[in-house]
C-alpha cells in the first residue's frame, strides 16, 4: 500500500501503545481518535492487555493499529503479526470447509450425520426430566450441525445433557494429561453418544456442532481436517500463520490469554462482558489481569505441536492479517485478491444467509444476537433496529471466547476486526462501540 507513515510509540496512563502505519489519505481523524480513546480506556483500566484493530473498505485498509502488550509479564508489545487463539472464530473456517465439500458434491446438507460418524446412530434425547431419555424423532442431519439446531451442547451444568458434555470434556482433558491422544473423529463419535438437549431441528443451541462438522469434513474428504484446511484455504489465501498450533519458532508472537479480576480483598474472576447474556458485569472499574491457565474446550495451554484433536469449533490460531485475507475472500464472493477461487459466489451467498425459522430465532436469546439470524456458523443481521446498530442488513461474521471479533459487510465491501485475548470477553461493550465508530468511517 502507498501513502503510509509510521507514528511513534505513544504513552497513556503508563501503557505503551505500539502504533502501526495508518493510511492518511482516507483516514477519518475523529473516528480514529475515538478508536484510540475506547481501547486506551480499556487498557488503562486494566481490562485488557492490548489489542489489534483493522478496518478495510473495498480491499483497502482504512485503519490499522496495535495497542498495548501481547504479553504483560514479558513486556512484549502487541504487533500486527501477533498470533491469537481464535476459539469460536474457528467455526467460520469450518463453515467454508463444509461449503467446499457441498459445492463439489461430496456432502449433502440433508445427509444424516451418522452417514459419516457411526456414533450418531440411534441417538437419544433428554425429555426434560431428570436423566430420562427418548428416541430421536428423526436423525440429526448436517444442516442441524451448521445451524446449531442439532441439540448438542457445550459443557455446562444446567441440565443432564450439559452435565454429560462436561464429563466428556473432563475425560478429554484427563486423556491429554495422561498422554492418551484422542483424534478428531474419535472425539466426535463420543459426542454423538451423548444425550441431546432437544430433538434435532427443534431450536437453536450453541454447542459442539462445529467440532462434529470438522470430523465430517475429515471423513468425507479423506484428509486429516487440518490438512484439508491447509490445502483448500490457508495456503491458497497466504494465511501462513493460521493452523491448529504455533510452531516453536513463532511462539514468541503468541499473545498471552488473561482473565480480569476486579479490585478487592476477595476478588473473584469476573468477565467485563458476560459472553452469554451480553450484559456488562463491571463498568469503569480498575482491576488486574491474571493469566488464564488450564484447558478450555479441550484446547491446551501448550500449543506448540500439531494436536491429534483438531477442533473445528475452537482450535484455530491466526493473525488479524491472515483473517483479513480470509474475510476479503468472502467479501469477494469466494475469490482471493490474487484471483484464487475458494468458493463460488452463490455458495458464499448461501453461507451468509440466515437458515433459522422465526421460531428457532426466538431461542437464540443472547443480547448480542438481537436482530440477528444464524446460519452456517455465522450470525446474519436481519433487523438493525433490534440491535440498534449502524451496520446494514446482511452483515455477518462471528467472534471467539477470548474476544476476537469479525464483521463482514458485503453491501459495502467492508470489514471490521478487533482482537484481544480476554476470557469470556463477549462481543458487546467496547467491541460494540468500536464497530459503531468503524461504520462511521464509511
Amino acid at each position: 500500500m502507498k501513502h503510509f507513515h509510521t507514528y511513534g510509540t505513544l504513552t497513556c496512563h503508563n501503557i505503551n501503545y505500539h502504533a502501526k502505519e495508518r493510511h492518511q489519505s482516507i483516514m477519518n481523524t475523529s473516528s480514529t481518535k475515538a478508536i484510540d480513546n475506547i481501547i486506551g480506556k480499556e487498557i488503562s483500566l486494566g481490562h485488557i492487555s492490548g489489542a489489534n484493530v483493522m478496518i478495510t473498505h473495498k480491499g483497502n485498509i482504512l485503519y490499522q493499529n496495535s495497542y498495548g502488550l501481547a504479553d504483560i509479564e514479558n513486556n512484549i508489545p502487541m504487533k500486527e503479526d501477533t498470533i491469537f487463539r481464535m476459539f469460536s472464530m474457528s467455526k467460520m473456517i469450518t463453515s467454508v470447509c463444509a461449503m467446499i465439500l457441498m459445492e463439489r458434491g461430496m456432502i449433502d446438507l440433508f445427509d444424516p450425520v451418522s452417514k459419516y460418524l457411526p456414533g450418531f446412530e440411534n441417538q437419544k434425547v433428554w425429555t426434560g426430566k431428570g436423566q430420562e431419555l427418548e428416541d430421536v424423532n428423526r436423525p440429526m442431519i448436517l444442516k442441524d450441525l451448521l445451524n446449531m439446531t442439532s441439540g448438542l451442547t457445550y459443557p455446562e451444568e444446567n441440565n443432564y445433557p450439559t452435565a454429560c458434555s462436561t464429563a466428556l470434556f473432563n475425560e478429554m482433558d484427563a486423556s491429554h494429561a495422561a498422554g492418551k491422544l484422542i483424534s478428531t473423529v474419535e472425539f466426535a463419535n463420543k459426542i454423538g453418544r451423548l444425550p441431546l438437549e432437544f430433538q434435532p431441528g427443534a431450536r437453536w443451541r450453541y454447542g459442539t456442532s462445529a467440532d462434529v462438522m470438522g470430523a465430517v469434513v475429515e471423513v468425507a474428504s479423506g484428509k486429516r481436517f487440518g490438512q484439508f484446511i491447509e490445502d483448500e484455504i490457508t495456503r491458497p489465501l497466504h494465511m501462513h500463520d493460521t493452523g491448529f498450533y504455533v510452531p516453536e519458532n513463532k511462539v514468541h508472537r503468541l499473545a498471552q490469554k488473561y482473565r480480569f479480576y476486579a479490585d478487592g480483598d476477595n476478588a473473584q474472576p469476573v468477565s467485563v462482558i458476560d459472553s452469554v447474556s451480553g450484559k456488562v458485569k463491571i463498568k469503569d472499574v480498575t482491576g488486574k489481569l491474571v493469566i488464564e491457565k488450564g484447558p478450555h474446550l479441550a484446547m491446551e495451554d501448550t500449543i506448540t505441536k500439531a494436536p491429534t484433536f483438531e477442533s473445528g469449533g475452537a482450535g484455530i490460531v491466526s493473525t488479524i492479517g491472515d483473517f483479513r485475507n480470509f474475510g476479503q475472500m468472502l467479501l469477494n464472493g469466494g475469490t482471493s485478491q490474487d484471483g484464487t477461487r475458494i468458493l463460488g459466489k452463490e455458495t458464499v451467498r448461501f453461507m451468509r444467509t440466515n437458515q433459522l425459522t422465526p421460531e428457532q430465532i426466538k431461542t437464540t436469546q443472547w443480547d448480542s444476537l438481537q436482530g440477528y439470524g444464524y446460519g452456517n456458523f455465522n450470525r446474519v443481521l436481519l433487523d438493525p433496529a433490534a440491535y440498534q446498530t449502524n451496520a446494514p442488513v446482511g452483515e455477518f461474521g462471528w467472534d471467539g471466547w477470548l474476544g476476537t471479533y469479525m464483521t463482514l459487510d458485503p453491501s459495502n465491501d467492508f470489514m471490521f476486526q478487533y482482537y484481544i485475548q480476554l476470557a469470556d470477553a463477549g462481543s458487546m461493550g467496547p467491541t460494540r462501540l468500536l464497530r459503531q465508530v468503524a461504520y462511521g468511517m464509511l
